[in-house]
């Protein structure tokens, strides 16, 4: 098992190669009476929560430029207990993160609904790379990304130009994925239609949207990989 992705820096990388390892997760094998322990203290603060087959890894390393990694089917359970005891040499999180540029320069980010893992907090639409995320034994990051930002947002991805590129940070609370996407409207006109898609939902991830206009934006319950990539994003413009 391998994790040497310098920490807490922001790097450069030209691709994502994210593959499946069939077998059981050590982690979860070895820690079951905790991760079930663990998650009956979960469900009694948050009902809501569901146990879901997600992905974990047990190896993430950068490879001339691409960011490869090996990661194993667990249960949401699993996810949460590494959570409260993180980090841990055997077993990491990597998700990513569509960072949403809007045409006046700012970034789009959303608060939690309270009923989440995460409620309150303050990060781009996103969500753990899951089973159907799967494509030929590799995960599919983008379509990953994709799918969350229009269940939570209601935007459409695929109508934006992005960065070819992407930027990996690797902290101890999970190892972040960001490519920037160029939106086609001003953070307000983005602002009233995620408002409008979260008043239609019965049940919405987010509570609504969370506009970061420079540098020095710091709202309540803005994680600190957002804290990071806010500071490296306006310092790096986008040109696309």
């Amino acid at each position: 098992m391998r994790f040497d992705l310098p920490q807490n820096q922001m790097i450069g990388v030209d691709d994502v190669v994210l593959r499946l390892d069939p077998s059981p997760l050590p982690f979860e094998e070895n820690y079951r009476a905790e991760v079930e322990a663990n998650w009956k203290k979960e469900k009694a603060a948050q009902p809501a929560l569901f146990n879901g087959r997600i992905l974990m890894f047990a190896d993430l390393q950068l490879q001339d430029r691409v960011l490869e990694g090996r990661c194993h089917l667990t249960d949401y359970a699993t996810f949460m207990y590494w959570r409260s005891i993180r980090p841990h040499s055997d077993v990491a999180h990597c998700f990513a993160h569509p960072a949403l540029v809007s045409s006046d320069g700012a970034l789009v980010a959303a608060r939690m609904s309270q009923h989440t893992a995460n409620p309150g907090k303050v990060y781009f639409a996103a969500g753990s790379f899951e089973q159907d995320d799967l494509r030929d034994g590799r995960i599919d990051h983008v379509a990953n990304m994709e799918r969350e930002v229009m269940e939570e947002t209601g935007l459409d991805l695929t109508r934006f130009r992005h960065e070819p590129n992407y930027r990996v940070l690797a902290m101890v609370t999970g190892t972040v994925i960001f490519r920037r996407y160029q939106l086609d409207m001003t953070a307000d006109e983005a602002a009233r239609g995620i408002e409008a898609h979260v008043a239609q939902d019965p049940n919405p991830e987010i509570e609504g949207p969370v506009i970061l206009r420079d540098a020095s934006a710091e709202p309540d319950g803005l994680l600190p990989h957002m804290q990071a990539f806010r500071d490296w994003h306006f310092a790096n413009p986008m040109r696309l």
